[in-house]
This record gives structure tokens, sequence and C-alpha cells, in this order.
């Protein structure tokens, strides 16, 4: 636990009750959380969850996830509302950043806090865009399988050659939750893509979507919205000009955006691959 002399504001890692209450600050601000998420992000790194405490009640919270020696990933940075203003939010902010010392960390920051972060050394590597509705669909082109059919092992190299850091632990915690169902799309006995729906607070959610061309995007999309009802929900990299075509061309509109952010150079990914990003909290 640490002190801090901004009014007094006790600072200290999250235990498993206030992972649900962080998860609900997060769909209060309109991010709209999967409902199994927060034991899958908690798999990551446990330590990286900094809850700030003030007169004895939850007044901030923040993570930074230690995803390897070299690489971090900070989120779920909400003051709450009616305290904001009186330094809190920056103490917990210098604290998550303590936690990934010498590590380069990487963020998705909203619009409005984006200045801020390039104060602390952020710097914007392309942008997210979150599309939402009910999808017009139909048969997929090509047939997917169910994703527990493919290697793990395959899944995890596919994911770690498109995000910073190995993330094994994680992606199997993500594909395993009650709740989440994946598919994959697999062309003369090799991966040409994947992709995993969950439920959140609204909707369903896609994510992540791996593919090799638009065509698997294609039939990975439809077979995950397929599998069950309502309003689906996917995180789209704007510089993916076909990604961003799929998701139109399905009758999904845009309702909220990120910039991609790093405090230093991390290794160039293909953009042109990822179709829908993980998670705006973890990365």
């Amino acid at each position: 636990m640490t002190k801090t002399g901004t009014n007094r504001l006790l600072i200290r890692t999250m235990q498993p009750a206030d992972l649900f209450i962080a998860a609900d600050w997060a769909a209060a601000e309109g991010w709209n959380p999967g409902l199994g998420d927060m034991p899958c992000f908690a798999s990551i790194d446990p330590q990286g969850f900094l809850v700030g405490e003030h007169e004895g009640k939850r007044a901030a919270i923040i993570s930074n996830v230690n995803y390897s020696d070299t690489f971090a990933f900070l989120g779920f940075y909400i003051v709450r509302p009616d305290l904001r203003g009186r330094g809190f939010g920056m103490a917990l902010w210098k604290a998550a950043l303590a936690h990934s010392v010498a590590r380069i960390v990487g963020l998705d920051g909203v619009v409005a806090q984006q200045d801020n972060y390039r104060k602390s050394g952020f710097e914007p590597a392309w942008r997210n865009v979150r599309y939402g509705g009910t999808p017009a669909l139909g048969e997929p082109d090509e047939a997917t399988v169910p994703l527990h059919e493919v290697p793990f092992s395959a899944l995890a190299a596919d994911d770690a050659s498109l995000f910073p850091a190995d993330r094994a632990a994680f992606m199997r915690a993500w594909i395993d939750a009650p709740g989440h169902v994946g598919r994959a799309l697999l062309r003369d006995g090799a991966l040409a893509g994947w992709g995993v729906i969950r439920p959140a607070r609204t909707g369903r959610k896609i994510a992540p979507l791996y593919a090799q061309d638009r065509a698997a995007a294609e039939a990975i999309f439809v077979s995950l919205a397929a599998c069950g009802e309502g309003d689906v929900f996917i995180d789209v990299p704007e510089p993916n000009a076909e990604a961003v075509a799929l998701v139109t061309g399905r009758g999904l509109s845009p309702s909220f955006e990120t910039a991609r952010m790093y405090t230093g150079r991390v290794a160039p990914v293909a953009l042109e691959r990822i179709y829908g990003i993980t998670s705006y909290e973890v990365g």
C-alpha cells in the first residue's frame, strides 16, 4: 500500500471485488466491457491493477499489466466523477507507470485524453474505431471450424506475431472463458484466420479477429455473429481499409474511437491482418 499527500489517497493492488467494480466503472464510461473480461485480464499480471482510496472509498482505478520484461499495457484509467480535478488520477497514474519501469507501455487513448498522454511520452501509432449494430449476415463463402479444433500453439503464435509481446497464458484464458465462442478458418490445413465473440454489457463483441485476407475475415465474422442474437461490436484498426469495408458492408456503424499509443518503438505489426483488436484495456 502507498499513501500519497494528494488529499490522502491510499493506493493498493485490486482485490477480486475491486475487479468487478472496475468493470462497472468501465461500463458507466460507455466502454461496454465483456461479461467475463476481468478474470482474463487479471490473469496477465494481478499486481498491475491498482485502486486509489479516499476516505475509505474507491476514488480511482487503473491497470498497467506487464506482459514481458520489455512491454506493458495501460488501461482502466478512471477517476470517480465527483472526485475529478483533485489530483487523484495523476497520483494513481504515476504509481501505475512505476509498475512497468524500463518497459515500453502501450494504451488506447480516448480523444479527450490524447494530448495529456502525449505529455507523458505516449505517441500515436494508429486509430482504432468501434463499429456496432445488427449485422447483415448470410452463409459464409468458406466453412469455419470450432476454435478448439486448431492447436492452441498455432493460435498463440499467430497472436504473438500481431502483438508486441507473447501473451499465450492470457489468450488461453480468453479463449476458454465461459461464454466465449471461437471459430477458425483453415485452408489446406493451415490457419487462415480466427476470432472470438463474447457477451458484453450491451450485445456481443468480436475480439480478436485475425485473418490473412478479407475473404477469410468475412467467413469468420459471419460464423461468429451467427452464434447468437443481438448487436455485434468490433474494434477495427482504421488503417486496415479492408476491415473497415467489411464491417460497414455488414451494416455496422462507428460509435467510438481511440488512438493506440506507445512510449517507444515496438516491432511493426501487420495491421492488414488485424480486423479486430482484442481489447482497449489490455491491447
